[in-house]
């Protein structure tokens, strides 16, 4: 199975969890794009629930394919939430998220979450949380090279993501996206408190204590990780 059959795997299961009436969180990326497909599939075929997309481009695909659609304020209690993450850690299902850049509306709807399903193929797996992989960390444009140094304080290898103009990448709202290194190791939850009190930091892309389940998709099939 090639990468993407495996998302549409784990997307799949998933999704057979939905049921008539649910409020649904709608996550970003690439592997939450089979989820919202599916999800659109169901829908076509009588399903009748409301998403609460995570990002701009999760609405548009959601309305094109016929999914109700409401914000957080018309829908503040979420049922369920599917979305994907960049790394998952195995034993806790502590995450890493934002690579896709939606990291802050991601964490918001999955906080109002009564579950938040992760949806993910096997490569995403891992032993500990703070690898070579960067955290994803989401600040405000005024004084951005002040939240620099303060995160440098922390030990942090920050780079302003750039967007495919070659320009500083803007999410949707409105904020930049440092990709942050730290040292292979570092425990995630101490680090993800120090980061929730750097002045200029609106949120960072450590999911601690949050997932209710993970779908796993491999050449074996899918599993679920609780």
């Amino acid at each position: 199975m090639n990468e993407d059959e495996l998302k549409i795997a784990a997307a799949e299961s998933a999704v057979a969890l939905v049921t008539d009436g649910m409020v649904v969180g709608l996550g970003t990326g690439s592997t939450s794009t089979f989820a919202v497909n599916a999800i659109g599939r169901r829908v076509r075929e009588g399903l009748r629930i409301v998403g609460v997309p995570t990002s701009e481009r999760t609405a548009a695909q959601a309305r094109d394919l016929g999914i109700a659609v409401a914000t957080l304020a018309e829908q503040p209690s979420i049922d369920m939430t599917i979305d994907g993450a960049d790394q998952v850690e195995e034993g806790s299902l502590n995450l890493i998220k934002g690579y896709g850049g939606a990291l802050l509306r991601e964490k918001i709807v999955a906080s109002a979450s009564k579950r938040l399903v992760i949806i993910v193929h096997e490569s995403k797996l891992a032993n500990r949380l703070i690898t070579d992989a960067p955290i994803p960390v989401e600040v405000v444009r005024f004084g951005w090279q002040a939240t620099v140094r303060h995160l440098e304080k922390l030990r942090a290898q920050p780079a302003m993501r750039k967007g495919s103009d070659g320009q500083p990448f803007v999410t949707d709202g409105g904020n930049h996206i440092l990709d942050c290194k730290f040292e292979p190791g570092t425990a995630a939850g101490r680090l993800a408190e120090a980061l929730d009190h750097v002045v200029g930091v609106v949120e960072h892309g450590l999911f601690i204590g949050m997932t209710s389940e993970v779908h796993v998709a491999s050449a074996q099939g899918v599993r679920v990780m609780r």
